[in-house]
């Protein structure tokens, strides 16, 4: 009934809005009318609502379950969300979506329902895990779901009978092979309005106990940076002998402020007898390191490290008769040293990925996961570049963690592409069928200007729509937010992607609340970097996300070659008539707090903070340097990994009267009355 409605409707409308520019060709004569709409106006698709949900919770099951039901989702949502695949053992949004749902503990009777919708199945390599990727973007093409060669077994027989369309077992002999022979047989039919980025596969979930059985055997009581406790350390392992190995864990003594362990070299004896002596970085390492988790080692460094929640341990293997192991370790900074008998989970053992993959398939979009530092993988990468339009998004994430973060904007950015770092988000197919409500008018007070030390508060990552739909959420829940007014970078392009987490946030804010966009504007990108002559267009293109959302005071990132770099007056320029700017912020190291560009358009110079002690000590220094006889401005970047609002409270109670703490709103028309700038 609801299809036939559908295409009733689409006649009658001459089909004008329903597809976009052809990217949703039917596949034959019984391809359902999907409800997805895309518009050359739109930068991404718009879903049917949701009018009742089947959920399938997944969040315990193993990576190919996930990766199945992601798919199936994909099929099924492109008609009508219908599907909604539980992931987080925790998730708020399934109330807030305010949409009759059923929860199946068993994920299998949810597939088992719409098993009739779907054409067949792809099973995907286990022995080249990016052949799930190619799969992925088969799925989409060919109306179908991804399969492990074991779920296959399952799936061709009783009661699914579904029919193998593809099998990639086999087919590829490197990731590279996989790759060009999706470019070269799969790209020209998936839409080219949109990229995805995915690593095939995730590390397995470590439970909370993984680590229960180390022991501290030291940790540095003092939140050094300097590197002046430098020095080798010698440690007695012998209480750990026992079992086949002894493991050695280094992690972060002060995790909320990104100074972990420093590790240089590391030997180890067994009753005086070398049986492991490497330097970090080498090849020698490679032998003794169990699970390098979040750690680095970065190209022309001398140490290993991990900071925030990550860490690195490496397994020694003394024979049984050993009576004594010994270890001299040459690291320095903010270390945790812990030891055991007993072998953990590593997080080097993986199992399939399957968040974001529903819209992917939905879209009919090409899924790659290649590297900028590999040369063949980038040359590859910027072929793909190269045939989308200026201003395409880029949905996913990069390899290699920070370092491929900036390599990977940087490149995105050089051909007018911008970033949406969302490869943990969840049910974009359902989140893009909810609709936008009218926003409450933000109340700004018409502040007098004094001679005060003004200061406004940003949490940053809002340009990241999985950090807007979990991590934000839990910081927007802190009981003491609200009371210290605060600036919340967020994604612009939720307006597309998730209209009910938009709304959210805008319905719940305070007065202290002020959503504003994350690096750089609609969706992340280094401006400097960015062709000069598409920039002004797609500044003008996309100003309305800005616009409908209320997001006016974009914090801009702006580098080049790794390293953040002034704004040129051209840029300023830019971004000040097609934004329509009052101010912006900017990250960098620059003296000035504030500097005005083009004579009209304040930027101001964000200092980022991790700890409640950074921001007292940055808010005391400017009080050092101020005379008293003109107002000060002070932008303070939260690191929103590591502080929550409670922390912002700590430090504003701290504070004297000579400080006032202001919204970027209220910020920026002080500044402009301070330099004497039109309104």
């Amino acid at each position: 009934m609801i299809i036939r409605k559908l295409a009733i409707l689409c006649i009658s409308l001459v089909c004008s809005t329903v597809l976009s520019a052809g990217a949703f060709a039917a596949d034959d004569a019984s391809m359902e009318v999907n409800a997805l709409k895309w518009p050359e106006s739109q930068a991404l698709p718009t879903f049917g609502k949701a009018k009742s949900l089947d959920v399938a919770n997944v969040s315990e099951e193993p990576g190919d379950i996930k990766l199945l039901l992601t798919t199936l989702e994909g099929i099924i949502n492109r008609v009508q969300p219908r599907v909604y695949v539980q992931q987080n053992k925790e998730d708020p949004w399934l109330k807030d979506l305010q949409v009759p749902f059923k929860q199946h503990d068993n994920a299998m009777d949810v597939f088992k329902k719409y098993a009739k919708e779907i054409k067949g199945i792809i099973i995907y390599d286990p022995d080249l895990p990016d052949s799930i990727n190619v799969a992925t973007t088969l799925a989409g093409l060919e109306n179908a779901v991804v399969a492990s060669p074991e779920l296959a077994e399952q799936l061709t027989a009783a009661p699914y009978k579904l029919p193998v369309l593809q099998d990639l077992q086999g087919k590829f002999k490197s990731r590279m092979d996989a790759y060009n022979w999706q470019y070269e047989n799969l790209w020209s039919q998936t839409t080219q309005r949109m990229l995805v980025g995915l690593s095939p596969n995730t590390s397995i979930p470590i439970p909370p106990d993984n680590f229960d059985s180390f022991q501290t055997i030291d940790m540095e009581t003092e939140q050094l940076r300097d590197a002046s406790n430098r020095k080798t350390y010698e440690y007695d392992l012998s209480p750990y002998l026992g079992n086949e190995a002894v493991y050695l864990r280094f992690q972060d003594a002060f995790p909320q402020d990104g100074w972990g362990p420093a590790v240089h070299q590391i030997t180890v004896k067994a009753d005086g007898q070398v049986i492991a002596d490497f330097k970090t970085g080498s090849v020698e390492e490679e032998e003794f390191l169990y699970d390098r988790q979040g750690s680095k080692f970065l190209p022309g460094s001398d140490h290993r490290f991990a900071d925030n929640g990550n860490y690195f341990v490496y397994e020694f293997k003394p024979s049984a008769e050993t009576e004594q192991l010994t270890v001299s370790i040459e690291m320095w900074n903010q270390f945790k040293v812990s030891a055991s008998h007993m072998k953990p989970l590593s997080s080097e053992e993986k199992e399939p990925f399957g968040y974001l993959r529903d819209y992917a398939v939905a879209n009919k979009a090409m899924v790659f996961w290649l590297s900028t530092s590999v040369p063949e993988e980038k040359e590859l990468f910027e072929k793909i570049l190269s045939d989308v339009q200026p201003g395409t998004p880029y949905l996913g994430w990069f390899d290699n963690d920070v370092e491929g973060e900036v390599a990977g904007v940087d490149l995105t950015s050089r051909h007018s592409v911008y970033v949406l770092p969302s490869d943990w988000f969840h049910n974009m197919t359902v989140f893009a069928g909810t609709k936008v409500k009218q926003a409450p008018t933000p109340i700004r007070s018409n502040l007098k200007l004094e001679n005060k030390i003004y200061v406004t508060y940003t949490f940053g990552e809002g340009d990241n729509l999985q950090y807007d739909q979990n991590h934000m959420r839990y910081l927007w829940d802190d009981p003491n937010r609200g009371k210290v007014p605060i600036n919340w970078t967020s994604s612009p392009l939720l307006y597309d992607a998730a209209p009910a987490i938009l709304n959210y946030y805008r319905s719940t804010a305070t007065d202290n609340d002020l959503l504003v966009a994350g690096p750089s504007g609609a969706g992340y990108f280094y401006p400097q970097v960015w062709p000069q002559e598409t920039f002004a267009e797609f500044l003008k293109k996309s100003y309305s996300y800005l616009k409908h959302t209320g997001m006016s005071y974009p914090y801009v990132l702006n580098r080049e070659s790794g390293r953040d770099v002034p704004l040129s007056e051209a840029i300023a320029a830019a971004y000040e008539k097609y934004y329509k700017l009052q101010g912006l912020f900017l990250a960098g190291e620059e003296k000035d707090n504030i500097i005005i560009l083009n004579g009209s358009l304040p930027v101001s110079m964000m200092r980022g903070i991790s700890t409640v002690q950074d921001g007292k000590n940055v808010l005391a220094d400017a009080k050092k340097d101020w005379d008293g006889e003109s107002p000060i401005f002070i932008s303070i970047g939260l690191n929103a990994w590591g502080m929550t609002p409670s922390d912002v409270l700590a430090i504003t109670e701290s504070l004297g009267p000579e400080y006032e703490v202001v919204k970027a709103d209220e910020y920026f028309s002080l500044v402009r009355k301070a330099y004497g700038l039109t309104k």
